[in-house]
């Protein structure tokens, strides 16, 4: 009796092992990603500042990730910065510290403006958001 338990035990042993076991491993180093952003106005005077908030969205979370920012201004011009002041310049990377934060646009110009906001992680996945604004003439008010 007792050697038919072990060699029992022993089958399920295996049949559990075996069928346990996939020939796919699923290791994921990378997730997908989204900024996701507060409303933000549409028009805006010269030298007037805009607040941008902003969420990284993140469908997982690894620990090497890093994201970094970066900004075009093809249209009027501007200047962006981080919510600790840090001056962004367009094209150039800078690290992202956490993943909710604060953008402030200044307005240096009395034309529509556009800024191109990319966000990029260590694994070289990119993303972009635009924001466009008109100028108030203040006739207009």
């Amino acid at each position: 009796m007792k050697r038919f338990m072990i060699q029992s035990l022993y089958i399920l042993f295996l049949l559990v092992t075996v069928c346990a076991c996939s020939s796919s491993i699923d290791i994921n180093r990378m997730y997908a990603f989204d900024l996701q952003t507060m409303p933000v106005p549409k028009r805006i005077s010269p030298n007037e500042t805009v607040e941008i908030r902003c969420e990284l969205v993140k469908e997982g979370n690894y620990s090497g990730a890093e994201f970094f920012i970066r900004y075009f201004q093809p249209d009027g011009k501007g200047e962006l910065r981080l919510g600790d002041s840090t001056v962004l310049v367009p094209n150039d990377l800078f690290l992202l510290e956490k993943d909710v934060f604060r953008l402030y646009f200044t307005s240096l110009s009395d034309e529509q403006q556009a800024i191109d906001v990319y966000i990029e992680d260590s694994f070289k996945q990119v993303i972009k958001k635009s924001f466009s604004f008109s100028n108030v003439n203040e006739e207009e008010d």
